[in-house]
């Protein structure tokens, strides 16, 4: 014998025609509830949630009308919109029955009803209603699929024209295996644009490894990238694969190439040209296949020019490059980054901070926002963690509106002369000074994590 499924709750108020329903269902139905009272309904509703409910038209307030039904109706309907509701009328009335199916009804029954003819009714019923739960969960499938890939590229918030090309780059090379170079300032997301072609790839259920360029000392460089055996230095307590090995049959991100000295730029040249690493303390050569996404916020074609960058590295890492442009040249995505962030933050502060206001905004739009998308981030942080308002105001954004100057001595420099090194140690140096060598102060202020103000300040010696 097949196991009863489906839980039919009836409504009216014949109490006889309840008791005979539910004597005759419960035969071929695994739950069968009934009630006389409908104010009783939205209590049900909240506790309990059936396949079919079964309504009456009428009521004792009001005999033939079936207002009382149409109200019931569409109660349950917004208690729970997937509702499968089959109503019941003593008296054919078709004009009420129509009336009944364009308010929502599934179906109609006319009592006295053959039971044969109601248990068909509600098994066609039961089938609009798994039907509807199939719908609803293919919907919401859909919903996470088209989330996961389209969502202005899942974590990448922007619909201005500048983003619309990036996009359509990420979406020519993703499917590609070419080496693609991402340039762009501190901030602007580069990170999220490697992983975003990444998961466009046909390498996209395989490893995404991310490796900063400019936190590896060059001690620890050949380690790193390239692994090493037991025993090969003091430290090398067992075998280790180094992130090539690791990231072989998916991808890798090195970020801050620029940062790379000569020697190593070498090494790493190498390793490209021959697709197979070496561990250190090894004399095995282990082949990789990695498809290779590169970043950096350096000037590599002005460094080229002045031999701090190999020609040949660049050409390797650039078969396609793509320029993220800086927040301030992306005027129209601030709005919609700044109330992302509002939403995300207050999930996540449990705050209830309903929007920013007019001038907060203008706020926001009217800044130069120096550490880009990341600023903004930190920002939106801030204000939600220390504002007690529902709506955020101006000064609940703090923002570094004083630029960082240069004194007069500086001044006296020809800047069409000097080396964007030069600019960038004069700037740094000021910074510090502003901030009683605040290392995180300063860092915000340039748009700088602490670590690449760190590599900055080894490198100028400051």
């Amino acid at each position: 014998m097949n196991e009863k499924v489906g839980k039919i709750l009836i409504v009216d108020d014949n109490e006889d025609l309840l008791k005979a329903a539910k004597l005759f269902l419960k035969r071929h139905f695994a739950q069968v509830d009934i009630e006389k009272n409908p104010e009783i309904i939205p209590n049900i509703l909240n506790n309990e949630q059936y396949d079919v409910i079964l309504l009456d038209m009428n009521f004792t307030k009001d005999l033939s009308s079936g207002s009382e039904g149409f109200y019931w109706l569409n109660r349950i309907l917004q208690i729970d919109p997937s509702a499968v509701v089959v109503m019941i009328t003593a008296y054919g009335d078709v004009q009420m029955a129509v009336r009944a199916i364009k308010e929502g009804a599934s179906d109609f029954v006319i009592k006295p009803w053959e039971n044969e003819k109601l248990l068909a009714t509600l098994w066609a019923a039961m089938n609009l209603k798994q039907s509807k739960q199939e719908v609803n969960e293919l919907r919401s499938l859909q919903k996470v699929m088209i989330a996961d890939s389209n969502k202005n590229f899942s974590d990448i918030i922007g619909q201005s024209s500048a983003m619309m090309k990036v996009y359509e780059t990420i979406e020519q090379v993703a499917k590609t295996e070419a080496n693609v170079l991402v340039l762009g300032e501190n901030g602007t997301g580069k990170e999220v644009v490697a992983r975003a072609i990444h998961r466009r790839s046909a390498r996209a259920d395989k490893v995404f490894i991310s490796v900063d360029m400019g936190a590896i000392t060059e001690t620890l460089f050949d380690s790193e990238l390239f692994g090493h055996v037991k025993g090969a230095f003091t430290d090398a307590k067992e075998d280790r694969a180094g992130r090539f090995e690791v990231a072989s049959g998916g991808t890798l991100f090195l970020d801050e190439l620029g940062n790379l000295s000569l020697p190593l730029q070498a090494k790493m040249l190498t390793v490209l040209q021959n697709r197979e690493v070496r561990r250190v303390g090894s004399n095995k050569s282990k082949p990789i296949d990695v498809r290779l996404i590169c970043a950096t916020n350096m000037p590599l074609y002005e460094m080229v020019k002045q031999n701090r960058f190999r020609q040949d590295l660049l050409y390797r890492v650039n078969t396609i490059e793509l320029h993220l442009p800086p927040l301030r040249e992306r005027g129209d995505d601030i709005q919609l980054l700044t109330m992302h962030y509002l939403e995300h933050y207050n999930k996540k502060y449990g705050k209830s901070i309903s929007t920013i206001s007019p001038a907060a905004m203008k706020k926001m739009q009217n800044y130069h926002w120096p550490g880009n998308v990341r600023e903004l981030q930190h920002s939106m942080e801030r204000a939600v963690i220390m504002s007690n308002r529902n709506v955020l105001q101006p000064e609940d954004l703090f923002l570094n509106t004083r630029q960082p100057t240069i004194n007069k001595e500086d001044e006296n420099l020809a800047i069409e002369q000097m080396h964007l090194e030069d600019v960038e140690k004069i700037l740094i140096r000021k910074v510090l000074k502003k901030y009683n060598g605040n290392i995180t102060q300063a860092a915000n202020e340039l748009g700088l994590t602490r670590s690449s103000l760190y590599r900055r300040l080894e490198k100028y010696g400051l």
